[in-house]
């Protein structure tokens, strides 16, 4: 059993890392062909619209309410296409009219969301992306049912799979545009809501597969939705506090002209470990204790969870000290191109290391949140997230003057740390399946000190060596090398320290 929930997490893992991967080559090319600028902070801004959203109805609620819900009726054979269907309907109802009123008052939630834009081009620009992109939401939402249902049934590959598609679109839009030289914004823009229509086909069609034959049908009030909108309601409201934290730094960032690009590059960095284990695992350890306790089952559950705070720690503690003590190699070698200049990168990377103190908190609280959720226990979550949101924006709008944009990363990062140590707090009192076995502490406790090793070695190379390195291919080289060295240095120190992520290797067999 342990032995398929690390191969569940290595398959999404995979599948994630190479969303990430592509991620990276997207925002590689946005820095060569826009820059950051005018034009790339309208489409931040416009992109996170949907985003936002998204966050509410697909992996905020959605994932927090049904799963737990579809799990029980699947477990126990009680009509779960039946209910699914009707959980469909009404969200194809909900969404449709959410949409509808975005697009007609577009203007006022860019004014809402990005204030500093209002006194020049970007606001134009933003409502005109805002209107092209937001549909996005419609598709991606209604995409994370069937992506819950194939969970649930432990369907995890094509779930997974199925978000590199949107990297794929967007990169050949990109290079397709500048190829026939083309309007790379309109290209951009509009290969958003196509990823949507193509993701949603593929999922539904994986699910349909499954013999679970999800139909349009008119949507039904019954018992099964109003406790559904009950779990629902606080994990929306939880999600919706974590994006009001976005917005608050998008609000601070707009004050500045590229602000918003250099945190979204950095951003998109600190992303790419946090969805190789954070996601990966969330993903993987909900259904799977939502399982466990349904059959009473506490020591399967320790052992879930006891393994998934291994392979999250596994990769959270050297990701963390890379991105804090060698950002600026690895943001000149990805961003430092065509439009971006050295100084721009030196942004980038301050902001990159300050999301790299936060980085394992993020992935802990994908760890910890899934504890709550399998119990169905939204609340919690959604009052830790309200310190938060309180936290973040103090901090934020506290230190704009004192360290200016870099303000929204430093009240990013510590809010995090704020709600994973609540969280942790908390979770005590669901007793043995939310406490971490011994040998999976000690596994851990290795873990931070190859990684100290591996960031110490890699920040004396870099000091000594990067100040060299003057041409864009030198760059890419030397960060390349700090990579497959630090990665060699970190599992050699591992394997002589026995700290491998228990069955991680029967897995890989």
């Amino acid at each position: 059993m342990q032995v398929k929930l690390t191969k569940s997490v290595i398959t999404v893992g995979s599948w994630t890392l190479l969303s990430r991967i592509l991620g990276m080559v997207r925002e590689i090319l946005l820095s060569t062909f826009i820059g950051a600028g005018p034009l790339l902070d309208a489409f931040v801004a416009a992109f996170r619209l949907p985003n936002i959203f998204r966050r509410f109805f697909a992996e905020g609620a959605f994932n927090a309410a049904f799963v737990p819900l579809f799990a029980k009726r699947y477990e126990s054979n009680m009509e779960p296409k039946e209910f699914a269907n009707n959980v469909f309907a009404n969200l194809l109802t909900l969404l449709l009219i959410l949409t509808s009123i975005a697009m007609v008052f577009m203007p006022v939630l860019v004014f809402l969301t990005a204030a500093g834009f209002a006194s020049d081009e970007r606001f134009d620009s933003t409502v005109d992306f805002g209107r092209i992109m937001f549909p996005y939401i419609l598709f991606i939402s209604l995409a994370a049912l069937f992506s819950g249902i194939l969970n649930t049934t432990g369907r995890f590959a094509m779930a997974a799979a199925v978000p590199v598609i949107l990297n794929i679109i967007i990169v050949v839009a990109l290079l397709m545009a500048w190829a026939t030289q083309r309007n790379i914004m309109e290209w951009l823009v509009w290969s958003i809501p196509i990823a949507g229509i193509v993701q949603l086909s593929l999922l539904w069609l994986a699910t349909y597969k499954t013999g679970i034959k999800i139909t349009l049908s008119l949507p039904k009030w019954n018992k099964d939705i109003g406790n559904l909108i009950r779990l629902a309601i606080p994990a929306a409201l939880a999600g919706g506090v974590l994006q009001i934290n976005l917005l608050v730094g998008q609000l601070v960032a707009s004050q500045v002209t590229g602000a918003i690009s250099f945190l979204y590059f950095a951003d998109r960095l600190y992303q790419l470990p946090l969805g190789i284990a954070g996601i990966a695992v969330g993903t993987v350890l909900l259904p799977k204790l939502s399982r466990h306790l349904k059959t009473g089952d506490s020591n399967q559950a320790q052992n879930t969870y006891s393994q998934s705070a291994e392979m999250i720690w596994f990769v959270a503690l050297p990701s963390s000290f890379a991105l804090c003590l060698i950002p600026l190699p690895l943001v000149s070698a990805l961003f430092e191109h065509g439009e971006t200049s050295r100084q721009d990168a030196l942004a980038i990377s301050y902001a990159t290391a300050i999301y790299g103190l936060g980085l394992p908190a993020f992935m802990i609280q994908k760890l910890l949140q899934p504890l709550y959720f399998a119990r169905e226990d939204t609340k919690t979550p959604l009052r830790f997230a309200v310190i938060s949101m309180l936290l973040n924006a103090i901090l934020a709008i506290a230190l704009l003057n004192v360290m200016g944009w870099i303000a929204v990363a430093v009240a990013a990062s510590a809010s995090a740390w704020v709600t994973s140590i609540l969280l942790w707090i908390s979770a005590k009192k669901f007793g043995r399946a939310a406490s971490v076995l011994k040998t999976s502490t000690n596994r851990i406790k290795r873990t931070f000190f190859a990684s100290l090793v591996m960031g110490i070695i890699l920040w004396a190379i870099s000091q000594n060596l990067y100040t060299v390195m003057q041409t864009s291919a030198e760059r890419v080289f030397f960060a390349i090398a700090l990579v497959f060295a630090g990665s060699a240095i970190y599992l050699i120190i591992v394997y002589m320290l026995k700290a491998f992520p228990k069955n991680s290797e029967k897995a890989l067999n």
